[in-house]
């Protein structure tokens, strides 16, 4: 399996309580921060949950 990195690029204020957590889970604090997760189903899916706040590219 390949890498991404995610990368988050919008505020989580004013947002779900579930999104704020989905965030933290996938280690993304600050806006600009980059994290690098291995391209698995599990982490697909807490992208999808968030995507409107992430970018997403191949690693």
């Amino acid at each position: 399996m390949g890498k991404i990195k995610v990368t988050k690029v919008k505020s989580a204020i004013k947002r779900t309580q579930r999104q704020k957590r989905t965030l933290e889970a996938l280690g993304l604090k600050r806006i600009g921060q980059v994290v690098e997760h291995e391209n698995t189903p599990n982490i697909l899916g807490m992208v999808a949950k968030v995507e409107h706040l992430v970018s997403v590219e191949e690693a």
